[in-house]
């Protein structure tokens, strides 16, 4: 055989192979709507893997979560300022007696939240309610009550409607691709570049409609718990200021820009009734 026809035949199983891991791909996704629109209408389908279930995710951000708590606490940085802890778990606490409103599952989720001492104006939410609030973002950026809600809102947000799951399904996809590649070519450093899962979940930037979606949803929350969801027009200006010649690293997986802060207004008027009803 010639090392034409060698080509040749390794080009049809190639595409023979990718056909199948295709078939595979598409037999092992669904369309899902993980939360309710509320009044904000979020009302996107998900494309979910079942490959990566719910379940498994939630495992394995408990799993990192634990790591993470360890570590602060022998560093000494694990909720080092009372004070600090329970302003964070108080607004905390208010905004999660507000996720059934997008979904009631998620009112028995185990939520847990704590402060990290760190420099770094950042704070997150794993899958199944994980939070962490770093120092960096209460002393660097001074947020109001309202403007800590709003950004807590926004990270929950991201877990109810279970954007890192959706991460790691697209990923999921890319891997399989890459799988039938490195099978083909014999090239591990190609199957490499499918990242692990955790990489997946908490390093690659948020898509543009996550983002739009968690602020929305949030500014909901905040709503419904009793703070002023303007706030989070506000709290976001406030993090594009912040960070002298860099930026907090927050913005890094969460981009703004003058649309969001357009929609941001779109969507703290829709929801104003809410908030001032709870004033009133």
């Amino acid at each position: 055989m010639t090392r034409t026809d060698t080509r040749a035949r390794l080009r049809r199983i190639a595409h023979r192979t990718a056909g199948a891991g295709l078939v595979i791909l598409l037999a092992a996704c669904a369309q899902v709507q993980t939360t309710q629109s509320g009044l904000v209408g979020v009302n996107r389908t998900q494309t979910m893997s079942s490959l990566v279930s719910e379940a498994e995710l939630n495992q394995q951000a408990e799993t990192q979560y634990r790591q993470i708590l360890a570590q602060a606490k022998s560093r000494g940085a694990l909720d080092t300022s009372a004070a600090q802890t329970q302003r964070v778990q108080a607004i905390a606490r208010k905004l999660i007696a507000q996720v059934g409103t997008f979904r009631p599952d998620a009112r028995n989720w185990a939520w847990e939240i704590h402060v990290l001492k760190s420099d770094e104006v950042n704070a997150w939410c794993m899958p199944g309610g994980k939070i962490a609030v770093y120092t960096g973002l209460l002393e660097k950026i001074q947020p109001t009550d309202a403007e800590v809600a709003a950004v807590l809102g926004h990270e929950i947000s991201h877990a109810l409607r279970e954007h890192a799951r959706e991460q790691v399904s697209r990923q999921m996809a890319t891997g399989i691709g890459l799988s039938v590649l490195s099978a083909i070519t014999g090239n591990q450093a190609v199957a490499d570049l499918g990242s692990s899962l955790t990489e997946v979940m908490f390093t690659l930037p948020n898509s543009r409609s996550n983002e739009t979606e968690a602020d929305r949803m949030g500014v909901e929350l905040a709503a419904r718990a009793g703070y002023d969801p303007r706030a989070a027009i506000t709290l976001w200006q406030k993090m594009e200021r912040a960070g002298g010649g860099g930026q907090p690293e927050i913005l890094s997986t969460h981009p703004s820009s003058q649309s969001r802060i357009a929609d941001l207004k779109q969507a703290s008027e829709i929801v104003l009734p809410l908030y001032q009803g709870k004033k009133g």
